[in-house]
């Protein structure tokens, strides 16, 4: 900078004739910015790097994910995560476009649950208008996804409190003793019915029937809680469509299941 020149310099001269405006304007040439804003929070002014979400196939699939293990805190800002699946905890780390630090906490049972807390008022907000809420457990609704990103969140949905089941049955009938009949389920699990009732909706054109909702009675203290479930022929058409999209992750212990019959007889789709 010449001797002489101070704060203000630059006012009123343009990279036409400054050469030294002409790379500052070269280097942000392209970028974009997002500037800080002020937030009343418990009676405080605090600011915050605002940050746009936007809906897409990983930010669909984060909402499925943090529906069912994720929760928002009270104070309209803080988020956690917590989940007894590591690779699950960093799908959903990746889905959100955040280099979030989790740890590793022993539970009273002596297993092992994986657990983040973060600061994201642009997030948190993004999540509120998608539907979710503080002490969602029981009150969970529809979830505000577009059409587009219903199967992204769907798999989320199931990934993260749902699963892929494959067994085979028995014939008991003494007439077919050696009768084998080979089953393979979806399923997707709540203390929510209103918001499996939603889900059952939003699925049937996918799986081509409503599935069945199985109701567990409250007992022990413990609430009401529901399974939404697809049999074989629903489950065929419906787990190619769940892991159709390749850029989405995918959890892989319940992905093999699925990739196992699919090979075994040939089944289409998945990835």
């Amino acid at each position: 900078m010449p001797k002489g020149e101070g704060k203000g310099w630059s006012k009123g001269r343009k990279a036409a004739d400054d050469p030294r405006i002409a790379k500052n304007a070269d280097v942000h040439r392209g970028k974009s910015y997002v500037r800080h804003v002020a937030l009343e929070l418990d009676g405080r002014v605090r600011y915050h790097r605002a940050r746009a979400y936007e809906w897409s196939s990983l930010t669909a699939y984060a909402v499925g994910l943090a529906a069912t293990d994720g929760c928002l805190n009270r104070d309209g800002r803080h988020l956690n995560f917590t989940t007894e699946d590591e690779e699950l905890m960093q799908h959903f780390m990746f889905a959100i476009g955040r280099d979030v630090h989790y740890q590793a906490e022993r539970t009273a049972t002596g297993g092992i649950v994986y657990r983040t807390d973060f600061s994201d008022v642009a997030l948190y907000r993004w999540f509120a208008a998608a539907g979710l809420m503080p002490a969602k457990s029981l009150i969970l609704g529809e979830l505000k996804v577009p059409e587009e990103y219903t199967l992204q969140c769907a798999r989320g949905l199931m990934e993260g409190d749902g699963g892929v089941y494959n067994f085979t049955h028995v014939a008991t009938k003494k007439a077919y003793p050696n009768y084998r009949y080979e089953r393979i389920i979806v399923s997707f699990n709540s203390a929510s019915r209103r918001h499996l009732e939603w889900l059952r909706v939003k699925l049937e054109p996918h799986a081509g029937g409503p599935g069945w909702l199985t109701i567990t009675p409250p007992k022990n203290g413990r609430h009401e809680f529901t399974s939404l479930r697809y049999g074989k022929t629903a489950g065929l058409r419906l787990l190619p469509l769940l892991y159709r999209d390749a850029s989405v992750p995918r959890l892989d212990r319940k992905w093999r299941i699925w990739d196992s019959y699919r090979s075994r007889h040939g089944a289409e789709g998945g990835t």
